[in-house]
């Protein structure tokens, strides 16, 4: 069986990795072939390991509430690069802390016109995260 190749890390100045490493754990132990980039990572090499590597999905971490920014191109970048169906997730910390609590929808429709498949709050768990990501890939 062929293994599914990601990428993994934190985007822009958010030096967190906690939540890279744990998912990078889980999707190694579910059969994933991971590339993890760790913390500070910006846009470009992001997409130059998911050429590389030729993998199906970009997950991005950001604990420091300023993901939704870190984020805003990625897309449009993946698109010029040749990467249009690539799948992107971001997860964590992606705004600030109270906007999380009171204003997860809007939260989740910017990033959806962002061009992001998914984004998940600080709160989902790993096994989950694995769990959708084998969905939206058609791998379970």
């Amino acid at each position: 069986m062929t293994r599914t190749n990601i990428v993994i890390g934190t985007i822009g100045s958010d030096c967190h990795m906690i939540g890279g490493w744990v998912l990078t754990r889980a999707f190694r132990e579910a059969g994933f072939e991971v590339t993890f980039l760790g913390a500070v990572v910006p846009h470009e090499d992001f997409i130059n390991a998911a050429i590389e590597t030729d993998s199906k999905a970009i997950l991005v971490s950001s604990m420091y509430g300023m993901g939704i920014l870190d984020c805003e191109g990625l897309r449009d970048k993946c698109i010029e690069a040749g990467l249009k169906d690539i799948v992107l997730y971001a997860g964590g910390t992606v705004a600030a802390p109270l906007e999380l609590e009171k204003n997860w929808p809007e939260i989740e429709r910017r990033f959806g016109q962002m061009g992001f498949n998914r984004v998940f709050p600080n709160t989902v768990t790993a096994s989950d995260v694995v769990r959708i990501l084998k969905e939206d890939l058609a791998l379970s």
